[in-house]
């Protein structure tokens, strides 16, 4: 086996190598001559156990030079950050539905420039247009709009916001063909119902565009994301399926193999050659035919040189997240399954064993990357993989047969509503157990949390493999298994107590007299106000687990009052947390026709609907609030930051407060003119994160005695910002962090205001 893994440190180093140079430019040259120079000597030397050092150090070289070669290009589209472009391209990948409303899809650049003043240039770029047809893959457009320059490592060297857009030639050949086939399949699949309608074409051709919003989010928290785009995931059923079909008819390995191939590379065509999808493709081809050849270690070797041959071809992908979880789920499969199902043979069935094995490897092995960039783990992954990945294959595989058969409509009906079943099994799997209590584990996204993660998954894997298969990957191996077993017990035990305290005891965490919180959703919004027994609650927050969380600490579970102060995700994204739960809703001016959308689906779940403006109150239990802001019928402002609802809460217990949303500076001045505020304040929320663009003279007519700064921990914006700490320090402001302190609640006392944290402080 060792021989075999001889290609590992190949595919380490020219990873190494490609992070480096796609995040330093400027290390490239030196990296590509000093890989030269080191190849040709090793490989002078003429010696063995030098010879794979220098062809390590060649193939190291071979990235360098590629990203030379696209420097200039990437260099001449950045030129234009910032700027208003016309842009020419030629689209490169499939077409999803942002978070946004915008149709997004990446590109190659052929020209850019000025309107009307369009120059050669040849770079990839990310494009986002009002949804309309004909935006398929090979399809020529021709875009104005914002330019915007990436951050370093990223593929696309720009994006570009288009404002207006328009397909100069539509995609052809076997472009052309896969696109009529795929919308003709998603529009066959649309009519049936759901759950699973829009599903399923995700399962079969990796056509995201008709998943809703909710169930996309309900996939990604129970982890089945892979399912609803083309993954490797895919990839390997159609290898795997036809690999066991060509058996079953007598064929022979190199038959199944050639076959398989061949069926791989058309099911690639069909859900269009993009780069995420060749990737996948070809990862999955490795791992899934070395297992089925009985070669898993074998495959590894192969893994290691595709990946290395890869990043040759396209050196960015190094530092995207898709390539790392298609490498790492990939071995997964080939080094970790195998010898995890023989170690859970000792418990269960062969056959259960291994059906656990593949996505616990999978889980196993990608938590750590996962960790690095998203806020989120998912606790009921393995669990909701088990129940859902024995629809998967066949979703997928008679899925694709509808797609194909659209020539004869009576057939693709029959295969279509065939298909709909797996589609909904899975559907409805995701929305029950992203549903479920603690379905998610919040965690800072970071290298500290990916070593965390993986230590537990390391320790899991050691002791369910048990001391003898484990022998063979980690020597010695009885220190190794003590260390596992502390690491799971310890983990465990402190699971079980967060178990307890969010669930039985959540409301033990919380003392009785609050009655401001400030709940530790991120980097947003999400704030609850509560007096004799009545509940508001002002946006929500990012995503909708924190504020759950919050809320389930709390003890509330019917919202009075709801109020969005605006529709910024970072202040709306968690409103599914009290969907169906909320009796009126206060909003600022919808934007987009998302926004729209979101207040139907609060009205659907029970709530009235109030546009809210300057002058509008009421009451709160024992308490009154006031709307200061926005203004009514006012157009200095349009939607978004400066027309958030600025919200004033006294009385009842509840602290003489106000919440001031994302304000600039120029509204805050505004405010303080026409809302004849006072003074007194005990409590401000202080505007949008406590970013730079504050009027110190706003917070110096409130002087309140404490300021309560909403923010993420290490955020990407600076939040809270040095000038506004500044302003509060010197008017005597005690000012509270939710990055710093955790959940954050205020209370009165005979008069006197009352502080808990989370964290102290």
């Amino acid at each position: 086996m060792r021989r075999d893994l001889r290609m590992l440190p190949l595919a380490a180093a020219v990873w190494a190598v490609a992070l480096l140079c796609v995040f330093v430019p400027a290390a490239a040259p030196w990296t590509a001559g000093a890989g030269l120079v080191g190849a040709i000597v090793m490989l002078a030397l003429r010696r063995r156990g030098v010879a794979l050092v220098g062809f390590v150090l060649a193939v190291a070289s071979a990235v360098a030079v590629s990203v030379i070669l696209a420097l200039p290009g990437r260099g001449d589209a950045q030129a234009w950050s910032g700027r208003i472009v016309e842009a020419t391209a030629e689209i490169t990948s499939s077409a999803s539905i942002g978070q946004d409303g915008r149709l997004w899809f990446e590109a190659q650049l052929t020209g850019i420039g000025p309107p009307g003043a369009i120059a050669p240039v040849a770079a990839p770029v990310r494009i986002g247009v009002d949804p309309g047809e004909g935006f398929d893959m090979g399809a020529g457009i021709r875009v104005t709009g914002q330019a915007a320059e990436t951050d370093a490592g990223e593929r696309s060297a720009i994006v570009v916001f288009a404002s207006s857009a328009e397909v100069e030639h539509p995609a052809s050949g076997v472009f052309a063909l896969a696109a009529g086939l795929k919308h003709d399949f998603v529009a066959r699949s649309t009519t049936l119902p759901e759950p699973g309608a829009g599903l399923l074409p995700g399962l079969a051709v990796g056509d995201t565009r008709a998943v809703s919003a909710q169930l996309n989010d309900d996939m990604r928290a129970s982890g089945l994301s892979h399912l609803t785009a083309v993954s490797g995931a895919n990839c390997a059923i159609v290898v795997g399926a036809v690999f066991w079909l060509v058996a079953l008819c007598g064929g022979g390995r190199r038959m199944r193999v050639g076959i398989a191939i061949t069926a791989l590379a058309g099911f690639v065509v069909l859900v269009t050659p993009e780069p995420s999808v060749i990737r996948a493709a070809v990862m999955a081809g490795v791992a899934m035919l070395s297992v089925l050849l009985g070669r898993p270690s074998a495959g590894a070797g192969m893994l290691a040189l595709c990946a290395a041959g890869i990043l040759i071809a396209d050196p960015w992908l190094a530092s995207t997240p898709g390539f790392a979880l298609s490498v790492v789920a990939s071995g997964a499969l080939i080094m970790l399954a195998p010898p995890l199902a023989r170690g859970m043979r000792r418990w269960m069935p062969r056959i259960v064993a291994l059906a656990v094995a593949v996505p616990l490897a999978a889980q196993l092995a990608c938590g750590p990357i996962i960790a690095l960039f998203a806020e989120q783990q998912s606790l009921i992954g393995v669990a909701a993989n088990m129940i859902a990945d024995p629809a998967a294959p066949i979703a997928t595989v008679i899925g694709l047969l509808a797609c194909l058969a659209a020539p004869v409509p009576p057939l693709a009906d029959l295969l279509a509503a065939s298909a709909w079943l797996p589609a909904a099994w899975i559907a409805t799997t995701a929305t029950v157990s992203a549903g479920m209590p603690l379905a998610q584990l919040s965690l800072v996204p970071g290298i500290g949390s990916a070593v965390l993660v993986a230590v537990i998954s390391a320790a899991m894997a050691v002791v369910l493999i048990g001391p003898h298969s484990a022998a063979v990957l980690i020597s010695p191996m009885r220190w190794v298994r003590r260390g596992s077993v502390a690491v799971i017990i310890v983990v465990f035990s402190l699971g079980a107590s967060h178990l307890l305290l969010a669930g039985p005891l959540a409301t033990a965490t919380s003392p009785d007299g609050w009655s401001i919180a400030a709940c530790d959703v991120g980097q947003g919004d999400g704030l609850v106000v509560r007096s004799e027994g009545a509940v508001a609650v002002i946006d929500t927050g990012p995503e909708p687990g924190p504020l759950e969380d919050c809320l389930r600490s709390l003890g509330i579970d019917h919202v009075d009052l709801l109020v969005l102060t605006h529709f910024d995700l970072d202040h709306v994204g968690g409103v599914d947390a009290v969907q169906g739960r909320v009796d009126r809703v206060l909003h600022s001016p919808p934007g987009e026709a998302q926004d729209e959308q979101m207040l139907a689906r609060l009205v659907d779940g029970g709530a009235e609907v109030v546009d809210a403006t300057a002058g509008l109150s009421g009451t709160l239990g024992g308490a009154s609030w006031k709307v200061l802001w926005p203004q009514r019928g006012s157009s200095v402002f349009p939607p978004g930051n400066d027309s958030s609802v600025v919200m004033l809460f006294e009385g009842g217990g509840v602290p003489k407060s106000l919440y001031l949303g994302d304000l600039s500076a120029q509204a805050q001045r505004m405010l303080l003119r026409t809302a004849h505020l006072g003074s007194g304040f005990a409590v401000v929320k202080v505007a949008h994160h406590g970013s730079a663009d504050q009027d110190a003279g706003l917070y110096e007519a409130l002087h309140p005695a404490v300021a309560v700064i909403s923010v993420g921990e290490g955020n990407d914006y600076g939040h809270p910002r040095a000038e506004i700490l500044a302003v509060l320090d010197a008017i005597g402001a005690h000012v509270l962090r939710t990055d710093q302190q955790g959940r954050v609640l205020l209370g009165m006392d005979e008069g006197e205001l009352e502080v808990w944290t989370d964290r102290g402080g």
